[in-house]
């Protein structure tokens, strides 16, 4: 099939509500379509629109959904499923897609396909030097919406159906695209812009329609209420993307103020010491969920006696490396209305925008602000590329050329007693700089973490810890509940290994 969008003019939302799709042969006219601003009957078109809509679904003329906002990807088991899906995709020649909503219908399954693929080549056409990365998240995050979005309301899909989509206030260019990922297999889309169009280049605006209702203003849409007198449809609960339970590193608030962190106990773990309560380095308004860790003493570790015997290296004084600052940025994590809910910090990685942090920095936000030292201006992503729950790191992305840090190679083994500079922004004081000595070397749920006494406080997740000679030997991560400048940070290895390709 066909799609061609927007043949059929729309001059009111009620049009949206009654026009009817034209099916010739092969070709499917769909609508895609921007209803800008908002008249004096905003509030009761959108109401009227609902009802005639849901009408026709109770009818069992069509489909019908109007979205609010779209969720963020979560972490762990969901996102490596999506990622599969992305996978099989490219190994079968990027033809069928399965999800858990286009797993059982083959037609659906291809046509997806084909309209993923469209989507990522509109992309990639705004998107200069898109990698293979970038693609890869891209796709993963449209998965994820199309199942988010489509899982509760369509047990069966054929090219001919009347599938009509709403969607309110739609800001990012990802989004946007998801939802032309729709018409491209037959959805008819309205994005209601009440509060501002779109910010985009005009060759995606040009993808959908225009239509103008009124001015632009921040006017309260209601909440829908699907399937009020519609026979609700069997879904499976665990094949909710919306109410599935990240797994991975997380935190929630306890009385202290503080972060618990939890990893779910392994069927064939030994437990070798009693667990200690781990505190993760929030945030400063940090995200609401519990996990477990238990951390380890790593006995098998064998320091080296001279960690700076490498004659190519210049040990440098404190004063020299509170200078590398200028290559820590402090992170504000922005929630999906713009409010900052957090802040952290990220250390440059590459010079092409590339910045690394802790995943429970980058997994907290809709999008983040990032901070340079003696740069005034603030440089605004939603771009995460790359995370791993489990080595609690994520890369993030901005449009700017970076001077990164030098990450240590590991020419020689860290050793307790070895001087370390810690380089943060703490309770939001931006790129404050402390000092202190390794401590000692821990196992937390199999990943080697230093210990470290150089002071650090929330805010300081993803600060940089430096050798002697300005190098990265951690990242800042975790503290112990009790106790005074007990800290943790996850090893250059784990770093090295992460963010190969980046560098």
């Amino acid at each position: 099939m066909r799609y061609l969008h927007n043949t059929t003019h729309l001059s009111s939302l009620q049009d949206f509500g009654s026009v009817t799709g034209v099916t010739n042969q092969d070709n499917r006219n769909v609508c895609f379509v921007r209803a800008l601003g908002a008249g004096a009957d905003y509030i009761e078109e959108i109401r009227r629109l609902d009802s005639t809509l849901l009408q026709s679904m109770r009818e069992g003329k069509l489909l019908y959904k109007r979205i609010k906002t779209l969720p963020n990807m979560p972490l762990g088991g969901d996102a490596d499923f999506y990622a599969g899906c992305y996978s099989r995709w490219t190994d079968s020649q990027r033809t069928q897609i399965k999800t858990k909503t286009a797993d059982q219908n083959a037609q659906l399954s291809s046509a997806l396909g084909r309209a993923l693929s469209e989507t990522i080549e509109q992309y990639r056409k705004i998107k200069a030097g898109m990698s293979e990365t970038i693609e890869r998240n891209f796709a993963v995050k449209l998965l994820y919406w199309f199942d988010f979005v489509m899982q509760d309301i369509l047990t069966r899909w054929d090219e001919n159906g009347i599938i009509r989509v709403a969607a309110q206030n739609v800001t990012k260019e990802q989004e946007y695209l998801f939802y032309y990922m729709l018409t491209r297999i037959g959805a008819d889309v309205l994005l209601l812009q009440s509060k501002a169009d779109i910010e985009t280049k005009q060759s995606l605006k040009e993808l959908s329609a225009q239509l103008t209702l009124g001015t632009y203003t921040d006017v309260a849409i209601p909440d829908f209420s699907p399937m009020q007198s519609v026979p609700q449809q069997q879904t499976s609960t665990a094949g909710n993307p919306s109410q599935s339970v990240a797994t991975g590193i997380a935190g929630s608030s306890n009385d202290s103020g503080k972060i618990r962190m939890v990893i779910p106990r392994r069927a064939d773990r030994r437990e070798t010491v009693n667990p200690a309560v781990v505190t993760i380095i929030p945030p400063r308004a940090p995200q609401s969920t519990n996990a477990n860790r238990n951390p380890v003493i790593n006995a098998n570790r064998n320091p080296a006696t001279n960690v700076n015997a490498n004659s190519d290296r210049t040990e440098k004084s404190f004063e020299e490396l509170a200078q590398l600052a200028s290559s820590v940025v402090m992170i504000a994590i922005h929630d999906d209305k713009g409010k900052i809910i957090g802040s952290g910090s990220g250390i440059m990685i590459g010079k092409g925008g590339y910045i690394l942090t802790n995943n429970h920095v980058a997994c907290g936000g809709k999008y983040y602000t990032v901070k340079i030292e003696e740069d005034d201006n603030n440089y605004t992503t939603d771009q995460v590329i790359k995370y791993n729950p489990v080595l609690d790191l994520a890369v993030i992305r901005i449009d700017r050329p970076l001077n990164p840090l030098r990450i240590y190679n590991g020419p020689q083994k860290l050793v307790r007693g070895q001087k370390v500079v810690a380089i943060g922004s703490p309770l939001g004081l931006f790129n404050s700089v402390s000092d202190g000595i390794i401590s000692g070397f821990r196992k937390l749920d199999d990943v080697d973490m230093i210990q470290f006494t150089a002071p650090i406080s929330h805010g300081s997740s993803g600060g940089a810890v430096l050798n002697m000679y300005g190098e990265v030997i951690g990242i800042s991560t975790a503290g112990f509940d009790d106790g005074q400048n007990i800290n943790l940070a996850v090893g250059y290895e784990f770093i090295n290994m992460f963010v190969r390709g980046f560098v």
